[in-house]
């Protein structure tokens, strides 16, 4: 139930992730992850990296095993949580949508950067992110490195105060190379597969 009423765009396991596409990546830390403890200690999960290296995938699974574990978890690509936050907001109920989310273990905020941010979006998702910090945990998956977070949020002191947030009590986990998706595909490099994309 718990799994269901996450909203899991689909369900993929930490089994399912193939570790041999991702050499760089430490399997050992994504089990000790998988175990839980950082949803006991309010620490963050933050997964940066190309499109198609498997940053949804990995959000997915640590979702998945927090909801096995007894969590409670809620899913949202943050164009969809903006959205939520916004309709909260317009009624008159966004500090009561902020506590209510407060009691969720864990949300898992997919895809940050992919669609800039009007200012008071942004100020709406920073509320979502200063509500949670040392309370309860976030996993964010972004194709931009943190350099790159204020052109999305459209302000560069918002931007680091919300990194900031984040990053204190974090796991930054950099995922490298080309898409898995296009690995058949004789295609080996996308727009956003750039040196720049590390964790700086």
């Amino acid at each position: 139930m718990r799994i269901r009423a996450a909203g899991f765009p689909s369900r993929k396991t930490l089994d399912d992730f193939v570790f041999d596409h991702q050499p760089s990546l430490k399997r050992d830390q994504i089990i000790h992850l998988g175990g839980g403890l950082f949803l006991e200690q309010a620490r963050n999960i933050v997964l940066l990296g190309p499109p198609g290296t498997g940053k949804t995938h990995l959000a997915i699974g640590l979702g998945i095993k927090a909801a096995d574990a007894g969590h409670r978890v809620l899913f949202g690509t943050a164009v969809e949580w903006v959205a939520r936050l916004q309709y909260a907001h317009e009624r008159g109920r966004l500090a009561e949508e902020i506590v209510r989310l407060r009691r969720y273990g864990l949300l898992i905020v997919d895809e940050v950067g992919y669609i800039p941010f009007e200012q008071d979006a942004a100020n709406l998702f920073f509320q979502l992110v200063s509500s949670r910090y040392e309370h309860a945990s976030l996993i964010l998956t972004s194709n931009l490195p943190f350099a790159r977070w204020g052109d999305v949020f459209g302000d560069q002191v918002a931007a680091a105060a919300m990194i900031d947030r984040i990053v204190h009590h974090a796991d930054v986990i950099t995922l490298r190379g080309a898409s898995y998706r296009l690995k058949d595909s004789g295609i080996t490099t996308l727009p956003s597969a750039r040196p720049e994309n590390t964790t700086e």
